[in-house]
């Protein structure tokens, strides 16, 4: 119980390190005790002081208690922290939510986007486990692929499979694919997913086909991480506190709303693009 209050607790803490990943995202790196022993999967609220507070996906946390995120630029609070420096000040709660479930075996992982970030950190704490590690990444560009280089340290540049929609790097088509092609050719005991929703239904229906476990982990607007005000729910889901990782039979009962639609700041539901 003590260690969730204090995950509740706003805490103030300074940038230690801001890397630009892409045109659109950057990583920040800070010290954080608390969330410095999240698991994969989890997420925090990171608060922009005099903007906003924003829930992100935990890039990394280590035992020397640095934390990283990656930001996409979207909006007006992820606009105000991407113009932040080091050393200034920002305030995090959590970590939230449940974990990805760490198996053995041969492992499939498919990313798009800033899905890619907690696909990593999940994969740097899988790759002494699993007898085998695949990684399957997509984006649009090869300027919006992210973190390729940690991802073939960790996977070896054979079992990295990248894809662009425009062909500048990789193979061109879309992450789901080559996921497709993949399947036809190998087993997995496990596909984990994070990225655009219509992407993670489509590997959802692949995974079912192929009989394969599959754990995927969803992003919507969230505003109390404590699953109080509804602003996140899928179907009868929380995704703060039942998620952000759902099964594949979880995701079947929230079928009405998974890749179909979201929920905007008055609750409404609205398509997804």
């Amino acid at each position: 119980m003590a260690y969730h209050i204090a995950a509740n607790q706003l805490r103030s803490t300074r940038i230690l390190n801001v890397k630009t990943e892409s045109p659109t995202v950057k990583t920040f790196t800070f010290k954080d005790k608390v969330c410095a022993r999240a698991k994969p999967g989890q997420f925090l609220m990171l608060w922009i002081p005099g903007v906003d507070e924003i829930p992100l996906s935990i890039l990394d946390a280590n035992e020397d208690g640095t934390v990283s995120v990656a930001v996409k630029k979207v909006g007006e609070a992820t606009q105000a922290l991407h113009n932040k420096k080091t050393g200034e000040t920002i305030g995090i709660r959590g970590p939230f939510g449940n974990s990805f479930t760490l198996k053995e075996g041969k492992i499939l992982m498919v990313g798009g986007g800033t899905g890619t970030a907690p696909l990593l950190f999940l994969a740097k704490k899988s790759a002494s486990k699993a007898t085998k590690l695949v990684f399957v990444i997509g984006a649009k560009t090869k300027e919006e692929l992210l973190f390729i280089d940690k991802l073939e340290e960790i996977c070896g540049k054979r079992d990295l499979v990248a894809t662009t929609e425009d062909g500048s790097y990789g193979i061109k088509c879309l992450a789901t694919t080559s996921l497709e092609t993949l399947l036809t050719k190998e087993r997995f005991d496990m596909i984990y997913t994070c990225g655009p929703e219509q992407m993670m239904q489509k590997v959802s229906d692949l995974a079912e086909k192929h009989g394969i476990t599959l754990e995927a982990s969803l992003e919507r607007l969230m505003r109390c991480a404590i699953g109080l005000c509804g602003s996140c729910v899928v179907g009868k889901y929380r995704i703060c506190r039942d998620g952000p990782v759902f099964t594949a039979s979880q995701l079947k009962e929230a079928k009405s709303e998974f890749g179909v639609s979201k929920r905007d700041f008055s609750g409404k539901r609205i398509p997804l693009g």
